[in-house]
C-alpha cells in the first residue's frame, strides 16, 4: 500500500488487511466473507488486550489463523460425519476465506529439498539427533509448512 505522507510503499499487517477487507465484504453483501473475517479479527484484537507490553506480531497474527483453520477443519470432519452437509459446506466457505489469508504453504518437493539442505548445514546424519534437526527445521519453516509434514521427511530422511 502506498503512504503519500511518507512517499513509501508500506506492508499491512494482516489485522489491517482484515479490516479493509471487512469494509469491502460490508459494502459488497458479502455475509459469509464478513462474518469469518470478524471472528479472526476478533480474535487479533484479543491478542493484543492480553496484558503484556509485546505487541503482537506477524507470528501471532499467523497462529490466529493456523487455529481457526484447524477448528474449520475439525468442524467439517464432525459435522460431515454425523451427516449434516449445510453446515460442512459453510465451514468449507469460511475454511476458504481464511486460508486465503494464510501465509503460501510449501508443497512437498519444496519441503523436501529444504529439509535437505538444513540437514546438510547441521551435519546432522542420524536419527539420534532428530530432536535437534527438528528444532532447526521448524524454526526456519514455521509457518510455510505444516508440522506434521515436516516430521515425516525429517524421520524419511534420518532414517527412521
Amino acid at each position: 500500500m502506498f503512504n503519500p505522507r511518507l512517499g513509501q510503499t508500506t506492508m499491512m499487517t494482516l489485522n489491517e488487511r482484515i479490516a479493509e477487507d471487512m469494509k469491502t465484504a460490508l459494502k459488497g453483501g458479502e455475509r459469509t466473507k464478513l462474518e469469518t473475517l470478524r471472528t479472526v479479527r476478533a480474535q487479533i484484537l484479543e491478542l493484543s488486550k492480553r496484558g503484556t507490553d509485546n505487541p503482537v506480531t506477524a507470528d501471532d497474527e499467523v497462529n490466529v489463523l493456523r487455529t481457526a483453520i484447524k477448528k474449520r477443519k475439525e468442524a467439517i470432519e464432525l459435522y460431515t460425519q454425523a451427516g449434516r452437509m449445510d453446515l460442512a459446506e459453510k465451514e468449507s466457505r469460511e475454511l476458504e476465506i481464511i486460508q486465503s489469508y494464510f501465509p503460501k504453504q510449501l508443497d512437498a518437493g519444496e519441503i523436501e529439498r529444504e529439509v535437505e539442505r538444513i540437514l546438510k548445514t547441521l551435519g546432522v546424519l542420524s536419527f539420534r539427533d532428530f530432536g535437534k534437526a527438528m528444532g532447526a527445521v521448524m524454526k526456519e519453516l514455521k509457518g510455510k509448512a505444516e508440522g506434521g509434514m515436516v516430521q515425516d521427511v525429517v524421520k524419511r530422511k534420518l532414517g527412521a
